[in-house]
């Protein structure tokens, strides 16, 4: 299978269980020793392991030691199976279950027997539940200052997670390579239809009209940028600090006829230049570094015209948490997502008015669902390009963001903003939705089954 090979898409082929591969499960089943092995030293591993699983929550697992040890927690029938084989990342677990858990995975030193959700899933939903218990390193850190969003340290984090060749990417993504949040306005709605009805969401909400100037900020592939040129007749600048990203856009731009109306600049927020009609910036703030913020502010204040509109499409916190310091350090360096009063150290300054806020997070765990299957039916071009440790690694890393979407861990937010003196703002949100139907009540559970069963 080569990086160029189309990928059947639709509800039908969303099964989590067809899509499994070999590499996600152990070899041979164990044969656990279900008495705590032999002698002082297998008793004291079965009670650091019970110790492992109190830190998260006490959750449903049956964890094998590299001993042949089987310990769950509290005689709980177990979920699933975890089957740690090498000592070393075992005593780390102590230290921090999550971290060495995800290096243990990436690295083969613990596998999952079964699909790898299934205890993602379980220990996101007992770390959810509250308590007093919890160790140091569960109540978060300060944020972090490593791979600091400065203007080269920006541009060497972006580096690192979009620079990875477009052909990686067009395996699991769709025809527009849209790496951010999906819209499943209905819940039938492939991954492709999705992207486009999330672009149309965004493109409603800053009420784009013919002939305006927009600026869009971190502007991936270009795929938001071409669909306002192409869809809503507007004339965009959008900029964009990863070189190979650039490329692309600017190619697609000149094979559609769009590059009169499309400009796609390889810089960084902190030089936008120009006056728009409307600003718009999705999947890029998490990159921007919280306390790089008011000088957001500013340059959208320096560049929106006083009548403007604005969007901001973010993954966000309920409370301030540095995010996962397994992600951080292995996918995205530098990232950081914000809370929504966070997020006002750029609006406050500049006098901007809030006027809308939508969550999209439960659209964010189905989109990652189809990013992942469509990463396990490819899995084989994956491991050709790069090694197994970026197969388990990037497996890992869709999984838990599912369960952290999921769970609430990680939140999606479309802030809507403008001058805090302009007028020219909308009445109601029918805008936003027109005469359609909108789906509500049990649409998500409808599509968790989908992808799951």
């Amino acid at each position: 299978m080569n990086a160029k090979q189309s990928v059947p898409s639709g509800p039908h082929q969303r099964n989590w269980g067809a899509a499994t591969p070999p590499a996600n499960r152990i070899g041979p089943s164990l044969e656990p020793d279900r008495n705590g092995g032999d002698g002082p030293a297998g008793t004291f591993d079965v009670a650091i392991a019970r110790r492992v699983l109190r830190q998260i929550g006490s959750p449903p697992l049956e964890l094998i030691l590299p001993g042949g040890q089987s310990v769950t927690a509290n005689g709980t029938p177990p979920q699933c199976r975890i089957v740690i084989r090498d000592r070393g990342i075992y005593w780390r677990l102590l230290l921090d279950p999550l971290y060495h858990f995800a290096e243990g995975y990436a690295s083969g030193r613990i596998d999952v027997e079964g699909d790898l959700l299934t205890p993602l899933r379980v220990v996101n939903e007992y770390m959810s539940i509250p308590s007093a218990d919890r160790p140091r390193w569960f109540r978060g850190r300060p944020r972090s200052r490593r791979n600091a969003n400065t203007l080269s340290g920006s541009r060497e984090n972006i580096h690192r997670h979009y620079d990875l060749g477009n052909a990686f990417y067009r395996l699991w993504l769709d025809e527009r390579m849209l790496y951010t949040c999906a819209y499943y306005r209905e819940p039938s709605m492939t991954l492709e239809q999705a992207q486009v009805a999330k672009m149309d969401h965004v493109c409603r909400k800053l009420q784009l009209q013919p002939g305006e100037q927009v600026i869009e900020a971190g502007c991936g592939w270009g795929g938001l940028a071409l669909h306002m040129a192409r869809q809503y007749g507007v004339h965009v600048r959008a900029y964009n600090i990863s070189a190979e990203q650039v490329r692309y856009a600017r190619e697609l731009a000149r094979q559609e006829g769009l590059d009169d109306r499309v400009e796609f600049v390889e810089d960084d927020w902190r030089n936008i230049t120009g006056t728009c009609d409307a600003f718009v910036s999705v999947g890029m703030l998490e990159h921007v570094g919280i306390e790089n913020y008011p000088a957001l502010g500013e340059t959208i204040h320096r560049v929106l015209a006083p009548n403007g509109r604005g969007l901001i499409h973010t993954i966000g916190r309920n409370y301030p948490l540095q995010l996962d310091r397994w992600i951080e350090r292995k996918i995205f360096p530098g990232a950081a997502p914000p809370t929504l009063s966070e997020m006002m150290g750029i609006f406050e300054g500049q006098d901007f008015s809030v006027l809308d806020v939508e969550n999209l997070r439960l659209h964010y765990a189905v989109t990652l669902m189809d990013w992942f299957n469509r990463y396990e039916q490819n899995v084989d071009a994956v491991r050709e390009m790069f090694d197994e440790n970026f197969v388990r690694t990037w497996r890992l890393y869709l999984a838990s963001s599912i369960a952290a979407f999921e769970y609430g861990w990680l939140q999606l937010f479309q802030v809507v903003f403008a001058p805090g003196a302009s007028n020219n703002n909308p009445w109601t949100r029918d805008y936003q939705y027109r005469d359609d139907d909108v789906p509500r009540g049990a649409v998500w559970e409808r599509l968790r089954h989908e992808r799951t069963r």
